[in-house]
């Protein structure tokens, strides 16, 4: 089997852990007995490059000399790509070199460099969560899927943060050696094969951003206060004089979802914060934000976010197995899925 070269295309300001964590499990794989990889990095610039954390690297290569033959380019995100996400020297040379690989990915906001060089038009990416903002008005015509943890279109891949990285590396590598080898790689690195859930788990689902219109502001601020009462969109369109069509259109204008999406999503965040920070029973927190009962605050986290409650509490609540260990005790993690 040939050896695949996985180039990483570095840039001043690139988030170290988005390379650190793809070279450690593609090296695993040669340690499980495998055909190895080859990592071999590129730099858009001559000199060494500092990372966002204060490391500096000095790359195998650079972008001003003759490219060397790859497989798979990935892009790592940092807080530095917005220096360099539309340099045309950078993007001149992703767009002449693309179609030579089989692969290109892309890290967390590492996707708006490909989005620079017009790669991402009418593909499905994903993206951190805080930055899909800024990528949907940056590249309208891409088809994002923002509550993705890792996602492939065709030759495409792209992730969402920097501990997604390690997401994405187990994807290419169960691509290139199968399931068993990737499964024995995500074991020794401690992490899930296939992570539950979707990145609406790490985000807040109700946006924080003042409504322009007065109306719908005081409609939001009644409904955040008062999440337990049995909302309907016509008595939300009674409580503000209007007609259920009307606010329908003036909230998915100024808040960017329905009304009653925005209930939903707000009782979600309410029980959320009670998980994470009470001991009350799902019964109980499922009360208290108007849902009217435990499986149907099952339900609701299931499809929104991919996980339960029950799971949610132990990955984010104060008292979750997760968290530090108090002197005399021992971490525990929950076993690795199959």
């Amino acid at each position: 089997m040939r050896k695949i070269v996985i180039g990483i295309l570095l840039y001043p300001g690139f988030q170290l852990l988005d390379i650190a964590g793809p070279r450690n499990a593609f090296g695993q794989v040669q340690l499980q007995g495998e055909h190895p990889y080859e990592i071999v990095t590129i730099a858009t610039t001559r000199l060494s490059l500092r990372s966002a954390c204060g490391l500096a690297v000095i790359a195998d290569h650079h972008i001003f000399e003759p490219c060397p033959t790859l497989d798979t380019l990935i892009v790592p995100g940092g807080a530095g790509v917005f220096d360099v996400y539309e340099d045309r020297t950078l993007t001149d040379w992703l767009g002449g070199h693309v179609a030579r690989w089989r692969r290109l990915a892309a890290i967390c906001n590492g996707v708006f460099v490909l989005g620079g060089a017009g790669l991402i038009e009418r593909r499905q990416v994903t993206s951190h969560w805080a930055d899909v903002p800024r990528l949907r008005a940056a590249y309208p015509r891409a088809r994002l899927r923002p509550d993705a943890i890792c996602f492939k279109d065709g030759r495409l891949y792209t992730s969402a943060g920097a501990s997604a990285s390690i997401d994405l590396a187990l994807l290419l590598i169960e691509e290139d050696f199968g399931r068993t080898v990737a499964r024995k790689v995500a074991k020794y690195l401690l992490v899930y094969l296939e992570r539950p859930g979707a990145q609406g788990q790490f985000q807040p689902l109700v946006s924080r951003r003042p409504a322009a219109d007065g109306q719908v502001q005081a409609l939001r601020d009644y409904v955040l206060a008062h999440l337990d009462a049995p909302h309907s969109l016509a008595s939300l369109a009674s409580r503000v004089h209007m007609s259920p069509r009307n606010l329908t259109r003036l909230f998915s204008k100024q808040l960017g979802t329905t009304p009653m999406a925005f209930v939903s999503e707000a009782r979600i965040d309410a029980a959320r914060d009670l998980l994470e920070n009470t001991e009350l029973s799902i019964a109980d927190i499922a009360r208290r934000c108007g849902v009217e009962s435990a499986d149907s605050l099952r339900r609701l986290f299931s499809k929104r976010l991919g996980v339960s409650p029950l799971d949610y509490r132990q990955r984010f609540g104060s008292a979750s197995s997760l968290s530090p260990a108090s002197p005399g005790k021992t971490c525990s993690l929950t076993p690795l899925q199959a």
